[in-house]
């Protein structure tokens, strides 16, 4: 009979205590929770920096503006955060935002990741229409490098188990803790994690083929990703299933499925609609408005020297007449 055989892995949070004992600074704290620096947080921080560090080398292999780039990350990064609490409060947790609507205000407090891909998305429109900037290939650059970073996120969500799944006797499933014993469960966040390697490892070798037309990373993530997240909810644990929590249900799909179909929809737009305009506009578009082809000027034709005189005689006789 098969049996979990994935250890439940948990990484200590390292404590700062000794900042309760800081003048000004320890007032800060609450002394029945002293600060502690807590792995999800810290792996989520380094896998923006490190992102942050491969897109603008990335953007200069590209020939971008690394001063442009260095804003525009600044602006999808800042929203993506806001995105990813102010929706996760929303569509995961109603009810506490009903008790205390402050609770959107608290950015540190729970993170959606399509949240935050909605939030991102909202940052690089606003930079466009804020700064009058055209923004695909900057985007493109930092969807092209999101896996990347994405795998700390996961990696971080994988260490705190914070996707629990449905209990499962599978091998792949995870030993949760339970009183004196385990329960065999499935991790979504692990299991995306390890989905995520082979994705960032896929979309590095295309990069590193050469320029691609812009939208053209976007369109292939967005599909890749939206049909391996809708499958994998489906393995999520139900809100109130459980001591561990769940994700509600909204027409039997969880907030994420439901956006899949939009993620779907964009990346099928940049990588069929987008790119066939591109190719069409390339291969036979005709001259834009206002820019007329200048006709050649016809070149005098030189004449021989027998013409010449011919010519002459002609216009002697023409004179005497």
């Amino acid at each position: 009979m098969a049996e979990p055989l994935i250890p439940y892995i948990t990484l200590p949070e390292i404590p700062l205590g000794f900042l309760l004992d800081v003048p000004v600074l320890g007032k800060l704290f609450d002394p029945a929770h002293p600060p502690s620096i807590k792995p999800f947080g810290t792996l989520v921080a380094l896998g923006v920096y490190i992102g942050s560090v491969i897109t603008m080398h990335r953007a200069k292999e590209r020939n971008l503006d690394t001063k442009k780039m260095n804003e525009f990350i600044f602006w999808v990064v800042a929203a993506g955060f806001i995105g990813g609490h102010v929706l996760d409060a929303i569509f995961y947790h109603p009810q506490r935002v009903a008790r205390d609507p402050l609770y959107l205000l608290m950015l540190w407090d729970g993170l959606s990741s399509y949240g935050g891909f909605i939030g991102a998305i909202i940052g690089c429109f606003a930079y466009k229409f804020i700064k009058r900037e055209k923004v695909l290939a900057y985007a493109d650059v930092v969807v092209a490098t999101f896996p990347i970073a994405w795998i700390f996120g996961r990696a971080g969500c994988s260490v705190v188990h914070d996707h629990p799944g449905r209990l499962s006797d599978a091998w792949f499933a995870v030993r949760y803790p339970m009183g004196s014993g385990w329960v065999g469960r499935y991790d979504l966040g692990l299991y995306e994690f390890f989905l995520t390697i082979p994705l960032a490892i896929i979309v590095t070798l295309l990069w590193r083929r050469g320029p691609r037309p812009p939208g053209y990373f976007t369109g292939i993530i967005c599909m890749a990703y939206a049909p391996v997240r809708f499958l994998l909810d489906f393995f999520r644990e139900e809100e109130g299933a459980s001591m561990l929590g769940g994700d509600p249900r909204y027409g039997g799909l969880t907030p994420a499925q439901w956006a899949c179909f939009g993620l779907f929809a964009v990346g099928a737009y940049f990588t069929f609609v987008l790119a066939k305009d591109k190719s069409a506009n390339a291969d036979g578009a005709p001259p834009a408005a206002g820019k007329k082809k200048r006709k050649k000027k016809a070149r005098p034709v030189e004449s021989t020297p027998a013409e010449q005189s011919s010519s002459e005689s002609d216009g002697a006789a023409e004179q005497e007449s």
